[in-house]
């Protein structure tokens, strides 16, 4: 195997493809990015978990053909000090050991066998059939809004996943962790105008986010499978797995009204939340929230250290309510939204509270309080 390739658009290919590469791989080779030649003028490179697949073509002057599997950190680490010049990856048939140049730099890696690399992960077929196109501003703008609130990242565990549900020319993305929950919708191009449901682990849309930055279209086509959903852009793939099972009814959750509701400043309330928390107690997170005639107060305390409030002017004309939450989250929901007031639908200080931008209707979260002793 023997190629040249400009040093950016090796490194963004190794950035695209790096943290599909498993943290903690049973199997070395998992370890390692796939690079294979692909025609005279394109190299492939492909990392996976099993779980998750990425795939990216790089343009590059192949003189032989061949295919080798390289460790990802010392790969990464290499190109990105090497200087701006043509790099050369040489590797004599037979032999794991690839030799890369720069100038006046030389290393030589020891890889593993490209037959050690499982095929099947990105040998894959696609049907148009089963597809939808979706502009990839918005479907990141819908990722960043709905993905937030899902549970943390276990491979068996349903609340790990984002649930996206396809009806007609809309893509309803959601996620709950049982503590709150975050919802948007957005339109899609649904030819035949089918409907769907995927659940989809939360860490496949956060890497596509990531990866998306260098993608140069404004849209990919996404096909699924019973089992796989697969991404795909001109130049890249993302291929991940399914997770099985019955996603919890959210949208049964979300009241369409609240008998009290607050309109604040989204950016005085992350301030305010960002300043009080500076005495909350680090096991529980908790911020009291206390409504009144136009104004919301805010405090924390902490037996050991001490305690903290400050006061908002609000628009609120109802019976007054203290309410407290876990501040993380609704710190959390706060920074997702793009506009300058949030509508904070209440009920009572055990009631579900409902989150939604005073600028636009499809994103909406759900936040459960705690109880106030």
């Amino acid at each position: 195997m023997k190629f040249f390739v400009k040093k950016e658009d090796l490194y963004n290919g190794i950035k695209i493809v790096e943290r599909a590469t498993s943290m903690k791989a049973l199997q070395p080779v998992l370890l390692n990015i796939l690079i294979e030649t692909v025609d005279k003028g394109t190299i492939r490179l492909v990392a996976t978990d099993l779980d998750l697949t990425v795939v990216a073509l790089v343009d590059a002057q192949v003189e032989v053909e061949g295919r080798i599997t390289l460790p990802s950190k010392t790969l990464n680490e290499i190109v990105s000090k090497l200087g701006d010049k043509l790099i050369t990856f040489d590797m004599n048939e037979g032999e794991t050991v690839v030799n890369i140049t720069c100038q006046n730099s030389k290393f030589d890696i020891i890889g593993i066998s490209a037959n050690e690399f499982p095929p099947e992960v990105y040998n894959v077929e696609t049907n148009d059939e089963n597809s939808f196109d979706i502009a990839i501003k918005p479907l990141n703008k819908a990722v960043r809004q709905a993905g937030f609130a899902a549970a943390g990242y276990e491979s068996s565990n349903l609340l790990s996943g984002i649930v996206c549900d396809i009806s007609g020319d809309v893509l309803e993305i959601a996620s709950t962790d049982g503590n709150r929950l975050a919802r948007v919708r957005e339109k899609i191009e649904n030819k035949d105008g089918r409907t769907s449901q995927l659940i989809i682990p939360s860490k496949t849309l956060n890497e596509f986010t990531k990866m998306s930055a260098f993608i140069e279209e404004e849209s990919v086509k996404v096909y699924t499978e019973r089992t796989k959903m697969i991404i795909k852009s001109e130049r890249t793939m993302t291929v991940s797995r399914l997770l099985e099972g019955q996603y919890p009814k959210y949208n049964q959750l979300i009241p369409n009204e609240s008998p009290k509701e607050a309109l604040v400043s989204v950016s005085s309330l992350i301030s305010a939340l960002e300043r009080v928390s500076i005495m909350v107690n680090d096991k529980t997170s908790i911020v009291k929230l206390a409504f009144s005639q136009g104004k919301l107060k805010l405090t924390a305390d902490t037996p050991d250290s001490g305690k903290s409030e400050e006061e908002l002017e609000i628009v609120y004309n109802s019976e007054d309510l203290d309410i407290a939450f876990n501040y993380k989250f609704v710190l959390e929901a706060l920074k997702n939204m793009d506009c300058d007031n949030v509508k904070i639908g209440l009920n009572t200080s055990l009631s579900a509270t409902v989150l939604r931008p005073d600028c636009e209707d499809d994103f909406v979260c759900l936040i459960m309080p705690v109880q106030i002793r």
